[in-house]
C-alpha cells in the first residue's frame, strides 16, 4: 500500500508539473466569446488586486503550417513575456536550442512532435516554415485567399505534455495579434498570485471586479477530468488493497486457532487455578494485536524503505521519458494506512478469538 499510493501520488504530481506549468493558477476567459477586447477589463485594477502578482496575455487560434510540401495543423499561443518568464518556457525547450530568440517578432517554437513531422532539424538554419491564418469576416471571392500568408523561422521545439507537444505553437503575442488583425484582444488572461495568497479570496474578488461576463478558474478547475481520474484511480486501488489486507487476515485467523486448540491443555490448567474466562481472552486477543501491528509495522518501514531507495537512487526508470519514477510519500497517506490497517486487525482479532474461545 505504500508503495503503490506513494506511486500514484509521484504520478499525480509529474502530470500536475506538465500541465500547470503551462496553465497559470488563475484563468481569466470570456463567457461566451473565444477572445474579447481587453478594455473590456481595467488592467490597471486587475494589476493592483490585493494578492495578484502580475498577468500575461494571451491569444489562441487555429493555424495551419506549411514546410515544403508537408502540411499540418497547429494551435497556436500567442503569448507575452510575463508568460514566457513565468511559465518556464526556457526549461521546457528540448536541449535548450533556441533560448535567445524566446518571445521574438520573427521567430516561433513548435511542440515536439509538431516539430518533428515538419522534418525540421534543432539548431538548422534551414527551418523556415509558412503560417496560414485565416482571415477574420472575409467574404470568399474567386482569386483571393482566405489566409494571411507569414514566412517565420522557428527557433526550438517544445516539450511540455502529450497534447502540447502535439500540436503547440508558441509566438510573440504582438506579432500574432497584428497578423490576425486582432490588436488589443486576447483569449485568456493568465493571473500569478502572490505567494502563500488564499486562491478562494483572490477567485472571489476578481469574480466581484471582472462581473457574470468573465470566467474565473483555477488550475484544478481547467483541467478537472484529469485531477478526477488520478483521485478516483487511487481510491480504488486503496480499496483492492484492503480486500488484499482482509484475504491475508485469514492466515492471521488460522494462526490463532492453531494456537489456541494447541494450548487447550494449558487453558483447562489456568481455569483451574482460577482465571477467568475474560483473562484468557485478553492473553489471545492481544497476542493477535501484537502479531498484526508487528506486521504493519514491518510492512511500513520496508515500504517506506522502498520508497526512499527510489527516491535517491532512482531504479526504475519512466519509459520513454528517460526519468526516474516520481515516488511521493504523504502523511495523510501514512495515517490512512495505519487507521485502515490496524481496524481490519482489531476485528480480524477481536471476533474470531471469543468465537473460538467460547467453543473450546
Amino acid at each position: 500500500m505504500v508503495i503503490l499510493l506513494s506511486a500514484f501520488n509521484g504520478i499525480e504530481e509529474m502530470i500536475s508539473k506538465l500541465y500547470t506549468s503551462f496553465d497559470a493558477p488563475i484563468t481569466i476567459q470570456h463567457q461566451t466569446r473565444k477572445t474579447f477586447f481587453l478594455r473590456q477589463i481595467d488592467l490597471n485594477k486587475l494589476q493592483k488586486t490585493k494578492g495578484v502578482h502580475s498577468y500575461s496575455k494571451e491569444l489562441e487560434e487555429l493555424v495551419v503550417l506549411r514546410k515544403n510540401q508537408r502540411w499540418i495543423n497547429a494551435n497556436m499561443h500567442a503569448v507575452d513575456a510575463e508568460f514566457i518568464r513565468q511559465a518556464k518556457v526556457n526549461a521546457h525547450l528540448i536541449n535548450h536550442v533556441g533560448a535567445p530568440f524566446l518571445n521574438q517578432v520573427n521567430y516561433v517554437f513548435l511542440g515536439a512532435d509538431v516539430f518533428s513531422k515538419l522534418k525540421l532539424g534543432l539548431g538548422s538554419t534551414q527551418n523556415n516554415i509558412q503560417i496560414y491564418a485565416p482571415k477574420r469576416g472575409m467574404r470568399m471571392k474567386f482569386g483571393k485567399t482566405p489566409f494571411h500568408i507569414q514566412q517565420i523561422e522557428v527557433a526550438g521545439a517544445l516539450n511540455y505534455n502529450q497534447e502540447l507537444n502535439s500540436n503547440a505553437l508558441l509566438w510573440n503575442y504582438d506579432a500574432a495579434t497584428e497578423l490576425f488583425g486582432q490588436e488589443g484582444s486576447a483569449t485568456r488572461l493568465h493571473v500569478y498570485p502572490e505567494r502563500n495568497t488564499d486562491l478562494d479570496e483572490l477567485i472571489s474578488a476578481l469574480k466581484a471586479q471582472l462581473g457574470s461576463d468573465f470566467l474565473v478558474r483555477t488550475q484544478l478547475e481547467k483541467n478537472e477530468l484529469i485531477y478526477k481520474t488520478s483521485r478516483s484511480e487511487r481510491l480504488v486501488v486503496f480499496i483492492i488493497l484492503l480486500f488484499v489486507f482482509v484475504l491475508a487476515s485469514f492466515n492471521l485467523i488460522a494462526t490463532l486457532t492453531m494456537l489456541i486448540h494447541e494450548k487447550q491443555a494449558n487453558l483447562q490448567i489456568l481455569k483451574a487455578i482460577g482465571m477467568t474466562p475474560q483473562n484468557r481472552f485478553q492473553i489471545f486477543f492481544f497476542e493477535g494485536l501484537l502479531l498484526s501491528f508487528l506486521g504493519i509495522l514491518i510492512g511500513l518501514v520496508f515500504g517506506l524503505l522502498i520508497c526512499w531507495s527510489q527516491q535517491y537512487f532512482g531504479w526504475l526508470i519512466v519509459p520513454g521519458a528517460n526519468v526516474p519514477f516520481p515516488i511521493v510519500f504523504k502523511l495523510a497517506d501514512f495515517s490512512s494506512i495505519l487507521f485502515a490497517s490496524s481496524a481490519l486487525a482489531f476485528l480480524f482479532t477481536y471476533f474470531p478469538v471469543r468465537f473460538l474461545l467460547r467453543r473450546s
